[in-house]
């Protein structure tokens, strides 16, 4: 009986491991076959070149190097010590550092750990002639971004980290994938579908060892493509130059197409910081930094407008005709509206267009405003582009705001009153702006009545994108309209009296209207937009001071730009 049961248990054993083995070696032979090839299978991937951005005469504003990082394939901790000791004495780096580095980036026998990065040329040919003894030693090769003129148009340019997992869930579908390395703000991110490399790599078969066997396939990386801004690199160097340590944003631009020759966002931030040290505490500096270094204030930052909105206010006047061209206010320093008491910055006397415009008459703007009302105010707003996106090419662009009655009463739940209308008409109030749409204002009046769409990428991989950025729309303005408005402009800077007379002495005829932005704390913002040469302009400018105090500061700042652009043979 006991041997009966006994070989009845036997019987079952055998009947279970021949299950066993049909299951494994029949019904999942496949699964474990192709698990089998992986494991056989080593890929070395090897990254491609990301495409060099330059300016629009060529000079190489980003590119990328060589740079070399050291890893080791061992088959456990302890073993790789007698490497790390020869590793040491190439490096420079103590060797408990190393034995470090080795035990917390240490996964396992299949996945080389990182133990230093960046070591540069001479070390990494030292440690592959060291391979010939230590051979778990890998010195990989890769590109790392390349700065030649540091933090220079680091907004425009934008930087380079880990993608994060938004842009995954919607790129995935595009080629990206976990650890890619891509484009935030700027035209890094906006281009970074043309940017980015194809990975390739190698393909080769091992032993049970991780010994090579043989090569199964070879496919080379493919560089990106290579972008050309609009930017010029000495306009831009002499823009940044002239703002030394204030904040705010200088954006200079051609009147006719909405080319961006320069573009400036203070303070600003290094991006090689984020390729060559990511993860570090510098890193962290950036994005905590209480100026908000990451912030473009010239596309988003949003600001009141000041006295340069007083153009938009003229324009509606001079084209609904609600104001004779001679027409004069006598400013007496302030007005009285309903309760209130209206002031102007200084008192002006008898002020018609022209000089109201050249001396920044609060007064005659807000007899203007009250003429014009505030839902024709608005409707020009929109018309010169403010309270919506300009149509540049950068991301994230601020559309500002552009306030009417109706908006008060749904937003606020409170009535419009003529003072209302008041600050409104000199640019102050709920009016909120960007640079980059006061620097499109004033282009109209340079270009004589068109609106363009301001762009910064000249050409992809040498095929030029000009005419599909170029976007101008005609805004059928008098020409009485844009002559009396461009006299008073001009006037602003010729007349001693003018608010932009810093400007009279120049190498070369300018234009323009400066604003000064009362602000609930701190120092007023500090404004000036113009153009230049007069006769024929070549250029548009718009500088803008966070906490500047005045237009007038704005002004000699851009004094100091056009008469370096005039040293340099810009003008």
């Amino acid at each position: 009986m006991r041997i009966k049961f006994i070989n009845i248990a036997l019987g079952l054993l055998f009947s279970l491991l021949g299950a066993g083995l049909f299951n494994l070696q029949v019904i999942q032979g496949a699964k474990f076959s192709a698990l089998s090839d992986k494991n056989c299978i080593r890929l070395i991937e090897q990254s491609g070149t990301r495409g060099k951005i330059i300016d629009r005469d060529g000079n190489i504003i980003v590119d990328s190097y060589l740079s070399y990082d050291l890893l080791l394939s061992a088959m456990d901790v302890k073993s790789a010590y007698s490497t790390l000791e020869a590793v040491s004495r190439v490096l420079g780096t103590p060797l408990e550092v190393l034995k470090k580095r080795l035990r917390r980036n240490f996964t396992g026998t299949s996945v080389p750990a990182i133990i230093a990065v960046n070591i540069g040329l001479n070390k990494a040919i030292a440690l592959e002639e060291l391979k010939a003894d230590y051979p778990s030693i890998i010195v990989y090769p890769h590109p790392l971004r390349h700065y030649p003129y540091g933090p220079l148009a680091c907004h425009t340019i934008g930087y380079l980290s880990e993608i994060d997992h938004w842009r995954l869930t919607k790129l995935e579908d595009y080629g990206y994938k976990t650890k890619d390395i891509v484009g935030y703000t700027g035209v890094e991110e906006k281009y970074d579908y043309y940017l980015r490399q194809e990975e390739g790599g190698l393909a080769m078969q091992v032993d049970h060892r991780g010994g090579f066997v043989r090569t199964l396939g070879f496919r080379p990386p493919q560089s990106g493509k290579d972008i050309q801004l609009t930017l010029d690199i000495k306009i831009q160097k002499a823009a940044e130059q002239a703002f030394s340590q204030r904040k705010g944003s200088c954006i200079i631009m051609d009147p006719d197409s909405g080319e961006i020759l320069a573009l400036v966002s203070t303070p600003g931030f290094d991006p090689s910081v984020f390729v060559e040290k990511p993860g570090s505490s510098l890193v962290s500096d950036i994005f905590t930094d209480p100026d908000h270094v990451l912030v473009d204030r010239s596309i988003n930052g949003t600001y009141p407008a000041a006295s340069v909105f007083k153009l938009v206010v003229a324009t509606a006047a001079l084209e609904e005709g609600k104001l004779d061209p001679s027409r004069a206010f006598t400013c007496t320093g302030s007005l009285h509206i309903g309760k209130r008491e209206f002031k102007c910055w200084s008192i002006h006397g008898s002020q018609d267009m022209r000089e109201a415009i050249a001396h920044s008459c609060d007064v005659f703007f807000y007899h203007t405003g009250l003429l014009v009302g505030p839902q024709q105010i608005h409707d020009y707003a929109l018309k010169f582009g403010f309270g919506r996106s300009t149509g540049s090419d950068l991301p994230y662009e601020s559309i500002g705001l552009v306030p009417d009655p109706l908006w008060k009463k749904l937003y606020r739940f409170k009535n419009w009153y003529d003072g209302d209308t008041a600050n409104f008409a000199i640019g102050q109030g709920e009016l909120l702006v960007t640079p980059i749409q006061i620097v499109r204002m004033m282009a109209v009046f340079a270009n004589e009545g068109s609106l363009v769409a301001p762009f910064v990428v000249k050409a992809v991989a040498g095929r030029d994108v000009y005419s599909a950025q170029k976007k101008i729309t005609k805004m059928r303005l008098k020409k009485s309209t844009i002559d009396l408005i461009r006299q008073g402009l001009r006037q602003a800077v010729t007349d001693p009296s003018g608010t932009a007379n810093a400007l009279a002495d120049i190498p070369v005829s300018a234009a323009g209207k400066t604003g000064t932005a009362q602000v609930s704390r701190g120092s007023p913002h500090g404004w000036f937009a113009g153009f230049f040469p007069f006769e024929k302009p070549r250029f548009v400018i718009c500088v803008f001071l966070e906490h500047g105090g005045s237009g007038g500061a704005a002004a000699h700042v851009a004094k100091q730009i056009i008469e370096e652009m005039s040293k340099e043979g810009s003008v």
